[in-house]
């Protein structure tokens, strides 16, 4: 089963609406656990055992399964609006530079990994994240081990089955639900991922081993 691509074309400005600031004009302090969110300062607060390790576990599938002319990204702010600057836990974005301003493009999948946090924290930014052009936003659930996407034409939150993958072009190959959620699923998975990007070193080891 295929995750559904429910985000759909990126959003434009309104006929005669003001030119948005540059997503990489920053008002948190890089390099900082601070964020802004609709004005609100906000802190990123250290992690206990199972969202570290969720975190890390995200990281290493989502790095394996960026396709090439792609780079994933960690904690990477984004600025979304005049009161808004805050960083996806994961992120997928063009490596090539904008044309019309010469800096970063704005990442093309978002991740949010989620435990004791109010769910409309994730939810808040998923919307300015879609707003600004974001195609894809997806929060995964520590503690109910569960992955979501945003539904634009919802305007909410949507389960992916457990034996869903996500498709999409900044993907190599399909990314398996299953592999965000249960840790004995990961290997597998970024091993698929690495064959499937035809890895030299790893096409080395395979023809030596044959």
């Amino acid at each position: 089963m295929v995750a559904p691509g429910a985000g759909g074309a990126p959003m434009s400005l309104p006929a005669g609406g003001r030119s948005r600031l540059p997503i990489d004009d920053h008002i948190a302090p890089p390099e900082t656990r601070v964020e802004y969110l609709n004005g609100i300062e906000m802190f990123a607060s250290p992690a206990k055992a199972p969202h570290a390790r969720k975190h890390a576990d995200l990281t290493y599938v989502l790095g394996a399964y960026t396709a090439r002319g792609y780079a994933s990204a960690v904690d990477m702010l984004t600025r979304t609006g005049d009161g808004s600057d805050f960083a996806p836990d994961a992120s997928i974005f063009p490596v090539k530079s904008d044309p019309k301003t010469g800096g970063r493009q704005i990442e093309e999948l978002a991740f949010e990994v989620s435990d004791k946090q109010a769910l409309s924290v994730p939810t808040e930014k998923a919307r300015q994240l879609m707003a600004r052009g974001v195609r894809r936003v997806f929060c995964v659930l520590v503690k109910h081990n569960k992955v979501l996407e945003w539904s634009r034409a919802l305007d909410d939150w949507q389960l992916l089955p457990r034996d869903a993958v996500i498709d999409d072009p900044s993907l190599v190959q399909p990314m398996p639900v299953r592999a965000l959620m249960e840790a004995a699923e990961k290997d597998d998975a970024v091993a698929a991922a690495l064959l499937a990007k035809g890895v030299p070193a790893l096409e080395a080891a395979l023809r030596e081993r044959e």
